[in-house]
C-alpha cells in the first residue's frame, strides 16, 4: 500500500500539474486518485514480468522435449527456476490472476523483445548458474534469489523504464512505488501459506482523507503560503525558486498549517526525501532550511 510519504509524493506531483495546467479542482482530486489507482496496474504489471519468466523457461524446457535429437541437459532439464516457490506462489495468486484477466493488457507475451532478452541475461549470468547449480532447496533461497533476481534485472533495468514510459507515462514518476510493492510482496511471503491477495494502494479511509485534505489545503491556500515562503527566503526572490521546490514547500507548509497531529520534525524529514526524488541535488538543503525556520517561526517544535 502506499505509505504517508507515497501519498504526499502524490500531492507534489498533482500540485506540480496543476500549476503548469490548471483545471477545476474536482477534476484534479480525481485524477490525483485515478494516477494512484495505475499504480496498482504497474505494480500487477512488474508482477506479471516475474510470472512471465517463469513461463518462458518453462516453454523453453518444453521446446527442447520435442526435438528429434536432445541433448543431456534437454533430456533432464533442471526445473529449479520453474519450480522455485516464489515465482509459484505469484502465479497462482488469484487476486493477481483476476486483476488481469480484467486488464489484458497488463499481460506479457512470450514472443515479447523485452522480456526475451531479460531472460536471456538472467540465464547467462553467474548468479543465475550458482543457483540452478546449488542442489539444496529452500524457501528462502528462493525468495532471496527472486528478491535479487527483480532487483537487477527489473527496477534497475532502463529498458524496462523506458518500455513504462512508453506504455503509460504516469507510470515513470511511478516506477521507485510500484518497485516497493514488488519487493514487499515478495518478502511478505512465506513457506506453505500462499496469500491469494495483493497489496491494496490506499490502507484505509483515514489515508484517503489525509490525501484529499492535503491536496485541498495546498490548493486552497496557495497565494497565502506562497508569501510565507517569501518571508523566509534570504537575498533570495520567490520568482528565483524552481517550480518543484516551490511546491514541495507549499505542501509542507500546508501540512504544518492544517495538520497539528503530526510532528514537524516528521513532516520537515518527509518533504526533505521527496525533494531527493523530485528536485535537484541541493534541494534538500534549501527545503530542510525552510521548513525549519518555518516550524520554529509558529511554534511547531513538536
Amino acid at each position: 500500500m502506499l505509505g504517508r510519504r507515497q501519498i504526499r509524493e502524490k500531492v507534489v506531483e498533482t500540485l506540480y500539474s496543476h500549476y503548469q495546467n490548471p483545471i477545476q479542482y474536482d477534476v484534479l482530486e480525481k485524477r490525483m486518485f485515478s494516477e494512484i489507482e495505475r499504480i496498482y496496474h504497474l505494480y500487477v504489471y512488474q508482477l506479471n514480468f516475474l510470472v512471465a519468466l517463469k513461463d518462458l523457461a518453462q516453454r523453453q524446457i518444453e521446446i527442447g522435449k520435442q526435438k528429434f535429437i536432445k541433448t543431456e541437459a534437454e533430456l533432464n532439464p533442471n526445473q529449479k527456476f520453474i519450480n522455485n516457490q516464489v515465482l509459484v506462489q505469484l502465479e497462482e495468486n488469484m487476486e493477481r490472476l483476476s486483476f488481469t484477466s480484467k486488464h489484458q493488457e497488463l499481460k506479457w507475451d512470450m514472443h515479447d523483445e523485452l522480456l526475451v532478452k531479460t531472460f536471456q541475461r538472467i540465464i547467462a549470468s553467474k548468479r543465475y548458474q550458482d543457483y540452478m547449480k546449488e542442489e539444496q532447496v529452500s524457501f528462502e533461497e528462493d525468495q532471496k534469489f527472486i528478491g535479487k533476481l527483480f532487483l537487477r534485472y527489473i527496477a534497475e533495468n532502463d529498458d524496462f523504464h523506458d518500455r513504462l514510459e512508453e506504455k503509460e507515462m504516469s507510470w515513470a514518476d511511478g516506477f521507485h512505488i510500484g518497485n516497493s510493492m514488488v519487493q514487499k510482496t515478495i518478502g511478505f511471503m512465506k513457506e506453505e501459506q500462499p496469500s491469494h491477495t495483493l497489496i491494496q494502494m490506499i490502507k484505509d479511509e483515514d489515508d484517503k482523507i489525509f490525501a484529499r485534505k492535503l491536496l485541498w489545503e495546498s490548493v486552497k491556500n496557495w497565494e497565502a503560503t506562497e508569501k510565507k515562503i517569501e518571508e523566509r527566503l534570504q537575498n533570495w526572490d520567490l520568482e528565483r525558486v524552481s517550480l518543484m521546490d516551490k511546491v514541495i514547500l507549499i505542501a509542507g507548509i500546508s501540512e504544518f498549517d492544517h495538520f497539528p497531529a503530526t510532528a514537524s520534525r516528521i513532516i520537515i524529514n518527509e518533504y526533505v526525501e521527496i525533494s531527493k526524488v523530485f528536485s535537484t541535488e541541493k534541494s534538500n538543503i534549501f527545503i530542510n532550511g525552510i521548513l525549519d525556520k518555518y516550524s520554529k517561526d509558529t511554534n511547531r517544535i513538536n
